[in-house]
């Protein structure tokens, strides 16, 4: 039901550099970004941020740690780059298919149910090993909060349009509803990593459609002393 977790089996991304210059463009720059990122995924969710060395992250995408410092200020940067690059190209996806517009509930539906079908992916646990990180490192914690604050102001838009549209009730708070979200996201990031099991997607889709329907705008209670009255 949220943005941060809808999995990504591997990282294929366009990686822009701070204030917003393309580093693509210099021929074979954004592969060796891509290179780059993917490797630092990869070793954060091994090893957590602290343990993570920038010359095993190097040594992984075949490079050298003069590579990491011309294009990154550092771990905290590489780290902000490889939660962007796994954090959610699916959702991304749902938001520009105008088949949805004025119906957040049909998105959240959507990806509330991949939260039981998706096959677990090992690189999801280097956002988890992030929140671990960013209670000890502000520079990590301003990484991760940016992120939930990009991912919310795209669910807040989604939520936003649909009480235009009249498909969520005006009277619920956005944010709210955005929190909640998150929360149940992180959620089955936290039993994803100890390997709780997941409902069956059966009783997990009768639970999100229920919750769901609780968001839709309440029909007013008709007037009694209009019963049987003719117009």
């Amino acid at each position: 039901m949220t943005v941060i977790i809808v999995g990504v089996t591997q990282v294929e991304v366009l990686v822009t550099a701070p204030g917003g210059a393309g580093r693509d463009a210099v021929p074979g720059e954004g592969d060796t970004v891509t290179r780059l990122v993917q490797a630092a995924a990869e070793v954060f969710a091994e090893k957590g941020y602290d343990k993570a060395g920038v010359a095993e992250i190097a040594r992984r995408a075949g490079l050298t740690t003069g590579a990491i410092y011309s294009r990154f200020t550092g771990k905290a940067e590489l780290l902000a780059e490889a939660i962007r690059a796994c954090g959610g190209e699916e959702f991304d996806d749902l938001f520009a298919q105008h088949g949805f517009e004025g119906r957040a509930g049909d998105v959240l539906t959507m990806v509330g149910m991949h939260l039981v079908t998706r096959t677990r992916d090992p690189l999801r646990s280097m956002l988890l090993e992030a929140f671990v990180a960013a209670r000890r490192d502000p520079e990590v914690r301003e990484v991760v909060r940016r992120h939930l604050a990009d991912r919310a102001t795209q669910m807040g838009a989604l939520i936003d349009d649909a009480k235009v549209h009249g498909t969520v009730d005006d009277q619920l708070d956005t944010a709210a509803i955005v929190h909640l979200a998150h929360a149940v996201g992180l959620g089955f990031l936290l039993y994803e990593a100890i390997g709780v099991d997941n409902p069956s997607p059966e009783a997990w889709h009768d639970v999100v459609a229920r919750v769901i329907s609780a968001t839709r705008p309440i029909d007013p209670e008709p007037d009694p002393t209009l019963r049987g009255a003719t117009p």
